[in-house]
């Protein structure tokens, strides 16, 4: 996606089942020009006040939502559902968890990251637990 016009807008909206979150990340082109997408974003807990990366990164679940080349013009959206496990779930001492300031999101095959606010979570600071999934972006806000 050219960076010009890079998505540069990123929100959250949520749905919950036992042990887990599925929240949505919404991606808005901000731009002034149509811009692409492909693959999978980059996203991890942030805290700490400065953005310091809590615990492991999102996987990529695989299977069920097909990679696509999607093509956002302005003020268009594209959504991918994350799973955010409860840290709860875990045994305190292997977690050591957390309170969060919210997520880093870098868009598909870009280095600049989105920042999305939500005190919402409780991210595991080890990086042997892995709370979240990210599916691929699909068009549409969700």
């Amino acid at each position: 996606m050219p960076h010009e016009s890079a998505p540069r807008h990123a929100h959250r909206r949520s749905r919950a089942a036992a042990g887990h979150t599925y929240p949505y990340l919404v991606l808005t082109n901000t731009g002034t020009a149509p811009c692409t997408l492909t693959g999978y974003q980059g996203v991890s807990f942030v805290g700490d006040g400065n953005g310091t990366q809590l615990g492991a990164a999102a996987a990529r679940e695989a299977g069920g939502v097909p990679v696509v080349t999607l093509t956002l013009a302005p003020s268009a959206s594209a959504h991918s559902q994350l799973s955010i496990a409860t840290a709860a779930n875990y045994d305190a001492a292997t977690c050591r968890p957390k309170q969060a300031d919210g997520l880093r999101v870098y868009p598909p095959d870009q280095t600049q990251a989105l920042f999305v606010a939500t005190t919402a979570y409780t991210a595991c600071q080890s990086t042997t637990v892995a709370l979240l999934q990210v599916r691929p972006p699909q068009a549409g806000a969700a």
